[in-house]
């Protein structure tokens, strides 16, 4: 047999000028390295999905948030302000939240909480968000009583129940304009 050719199966032909390569000897190294690079990978792949996220969530404020000082005037609100990603901070306390949009006049504001998905589970996250701001407010002597409402580009039904339920107004779209429903009892005032 020629140099360059190389066993085979029992009955086969080698092919010309092939050459059997010997399997690399996989050391911890390789094994770590191998495990850094797709941990990199991932972590690329989490940064893109979190921009599509934040891309889809604007996209749900600006529809939603537009026009709703008009639409809570049907529940006897009167809100002469409107600011978009209020944070409020307080090292002392312990208190960090941020707001999506922030209805206020001088005796009542709402907080609105906006997702392009609204899910149970936001629900609950924002009814630690309205303690918190209840908190914040009693701190700096801001008595004002506050509200909270749910906004979403999609509602799922059992969400939607959930929200009402918890005394939020929930905030979707509805053909080519927005819609607001009322708590089935009475709003939650924080």
């Amino acid at each position: 047999m020629s140099a360059d050719k190389t066993t085979t199966k029992k009955g086969e032909e080698p092919v010309k000028g092939s050459v059997l390569k010997r399997a690399k000897k996989v050391t911890l190294d390789d094994v770590w390295a191998t495990i850094n690079e797709i941990g990199k990978a991932l972590k690329e792949t989490q940064r893109i999905v979190g921009d599509l996220g934040n891309k889809f969530g604007d996209e749900a404020e600006y529809t939603l948030i537009p026009g709703l000082p008009e639409k809570f005037r049907q529940f006897g609100f009167d809100f002469g302000a409107i600011s978009r990603n209020r944070k409020i901070n307080n090292e002392e306390h312990g208190i960090h939240a941020e707001v999506d949009a922030f209805l206020e006049n001088g005796s009542q504001a709402m907080a609105v909480e906006v997702r392009a998905r609204l899910q149970r589970g936001d629900v609950d996250e924002h009814i630690k968000r309205m303690e918190k701001l209840r908190r914040y407010a009693d701190i700096y002597g801001d008595g004002r009583d506050f509200f909270g409402a749910m906004a979403a580009t999609v509602v799922e039904e059992k969400a939607r129940e959930y929200a009402l339920e918890a005394g939020f107004y929930v905030v979707e779209p509805s053909g080519e304009d927005v819609k607001v429903t009322k708590p089935d009892m009475a709003p939650r005032v924080w």
